[in-house]
């Protein structure tokens, strides 16, 4: 598979700002473990963050636009990356649920303007449910006296939550349907009873704004309901005659973002492979560069050949995603799987190459290692992601 002109363009364009906007700044913000709003401004006033660059990558029939803009965000800095990149996961659930209605006015409010740039959230997990999403305890109740549902419950390690102009928010309406009985809803910001709870200081990717979100009797009109309550009416009735067919929200959405998450991945394995690579040409021991040595060599050879491999997963499941082609073997978990331990094993082998300096708070790969781990848990731990690949492989259903 080849990239056209303008996908080439578009990559040595993000490429540049990744350069000279991100790697300059990417340990300040990492040490302040603050939200990057000058960043995130100037990210939104170059054009990288906005609708229009989002629509126009979605659009793309190869599916590849986003994929390449990822990974050189996220080779420029994970953290910087996601604290931009954390709204696509709510756009992802938009488009996994919503309407054309919905979608159209809610997407671009997750982006905001170039002069008023917002963030949005995509709140799934909570304390007693991280991978086992069926387990999920925040509850929407429908109050047909007001055509509102009444959301009540607490989110966790949610990126942008509490701070975000766009939440979308997963619940359970029919608890013994189990994920088949779960529904997403959008809370607009200013409802009363959304509030943000415990920030959490995170081990890597600090950058990126992680929280709980606390839903007290949050009261919302009918139409903030994705899909629709007819829809849901019919998924939940073939659900309860025991059908299957219906996707549960939370496994649809991720389903979307796989490959994107999969190359942020890749996109912190290059940067330490070729960090690495440099170094070990540089490097002087024993009166020779130490990649003449043949365990650095092939230990580099090892790197490159899973970052390469890592970029191929990703492209085919980007490239099948966009052809609406179904993943029959989990290959969006495919995707994810290998991007997220290519970065992890890629990192902390170019540490070792790099001995105590890349130990050292001062050598980027010390940041991309701990950046790295995060990839292997969120949206589904490496363990989720071989269960989906096995019983893709097997035929058998997740429930």
């Amino acid at each position: 598979m080849s990239l056209n002109d303008d996908q080439r363009t578009l990559r040595e364009w993000v490429h540049g700002f990744a350069v000279s906007s991100m790697r300059p700044i990417a340990q300040e913000w990492d040490e302040r473990e603050e939200v990057p709003w000058s960043f995130i401004q100037e990210a939104a006033t170059t054009g990288i963050y906005s609708f229009d660059f989002f629509a126009n990558a979605y659009a793309d029939p190869t599916g590849l636009t986003l994929m390449l803009a990822l990974e050189e965000l996220a080779w420029g800095d994970a953290g910087l990356c996601m604290s931009i990149m954390g709204s696509t996961l709510a756009v992802a659930g938009l488009l996994a649920a919503g309407t054309p209605e919905q979608q159209m006015e809610w997407i671009p409010a997750c982006f905001g303007t170039p002069s008023d740039p917002q963030v949005a959230a995509f709140a799934v997990s909570e304390a007693d449910a991280g991978s086992d999403v069926s387990s999920l305890r925040t509850r929407a109740v429908y109050d047909e006296a007001t055509d509102e549902w009444v959301l009540n419950g607490t989110k966790a390690w949610i990126t942008n939550g509490g701070i975000a102009a766009v939440h979308v928010v997963v619940a359970t309406v029919e608890p013994a349907l189990g994920a088949r009985g779960q529904a997403s809803f959008v809370v607009p910001p200013g409802t009363p009873g959304l509030r943000m709870g415990q920030k959490f200081k995170k081990m890597g990717i600090r950058a990126s704004h992680t929280a709980e979100v606390v839903l007290e009797d949050c009261r919302l009109p009918g139409r903030l309901l994705l899909g629709g309550k007819e829809a849901l009416d019919e998924r939940l009735a073939r659900a309860r005659e025991g059908a299957r067919s219906a996707q549960q929200a939370a496994m649809a959405t991720f389903e979307l973002s796989r490959p994107a998450v999969g190359a942020q991945a890749l996109g912190i394995a290059r940067a330490a492979y070729e960090y690495a690579l440099d170094y070990a040409k540089e490097r002087v021991q024993f009166g020779r560069p130490i990649i003449e040595n043949q365990a650095i060599s092939f230990a580099l050879t090892d790197m490159a050949m899973a970052v390469e491999s890592a970029r191929l997963f990703v492209w085919r499941a980007a490239w099948m995603a966009a052809q609406q082609l179904p993943f029959t073997k989990g290959e969006g978990s495919m995707a994810k799987l290998a991007a997220s331990e290519a970065a992890v094993n890629v990192t902390g082998a170019a540490i070792q190459i790099l001995g105590g300096f890349g130990y050292t708070r001062d050598c980027p790969v010390e940041r991309w290692h701990r950046d790295a781990m995060i990839y292997t848990i969120f949206e589904g731990t490496s363990e989720i992601q071989r269960l989906i690949i096995a019983r893709s492989l097997s035929g058998m259903k997740l429930r």
